[in-house]
């Protein structure tokens, strides 16, 4: 009796992990999170929804103002997991240690402007409780792309991707991501790191 019911805890305690999100910028996730996350990838793809839905998304997503996303280990780990099960394969040991072992975080933001090279030598930075954090990379489109509203304004969309270092900034804080185009002004996001699931 008392083996039993030790039993029905361990599993209700294994489906509650399973089923809960864990923060997403888990520098160090557990092999419970790990797995988790994995399966959340094989799920999506059993039921064709796309990998990118494992990208955390701020700003607008209406092709005129600014966005982006951010890729962290969990979520990288459930993108890749998705991938590869909607071609029948599974995520290996190296595959996976590849994502956990890596030292940046990815963001990705996309800004508009009227100038095809308006976000050639873009910079981003994040900030958080006053502190400033610089990347370890930047790439900005040197030639932005035709928005959706052409020849209106704002006539064309860049991409700038910065990579973060773990180890310099705080994953459970409140922060701002700033975008500073080259031609001048800024564009800003602000979002809870500590929120993100």
């Amino acid at each position: 009796m008392k083996s039993g019911a030790h039993r029905i805890e361990r599993v209700v305690m294994c489906l509650l992990v399973l089923a809960s999100p864990a923060a997403a910028i888990e520098v160090d996730p557990t092999p419970a999170q790990i797995q988790a996350a994995i399966d959340r990838g094989q799920q999506a793809a059993a039921v064709h929804q796309a990998p990118d839905r494992f990208y955390t998304r701020f700003g607008d997503y209406d092709g005129l103002h600014p966005s982006g996303f951010l890729i962290t280990k969990l979520g990288g780990l459930s993108l890749m997991a998705t991938h590869m099960a909607l071609r029948g394969l599974e995520p290996s040991a190296a595959e996976i240690d590849q994502i956990m072992e890596a030292p940046t975080m990815l963001i990705s933001t996309t800004i508009v402007g009227d100038r095809p090279a308006f976000a050639a030598n873009s910079y981003v930075a994040l900030e958080q409780g006053g502190r400033v954090i610089k990347p370890l990379t930047v790439r900005a489109d040197g030639h932005a792309r035709r928005s959706q509203t052409w020849p209106a304004s704002p006539q064309f969309q860049a991409t700038v991707v910065a990579m973060f270092r773990y180890i310099d900034f705080d994953p459970k804080a409140r922060t701002t991501i700033t975008v500073f185009p080259a031609s001048g002004g800024a564009v800003s996001f602000s979002l809870n790191f500590g929120d993100i699931e």
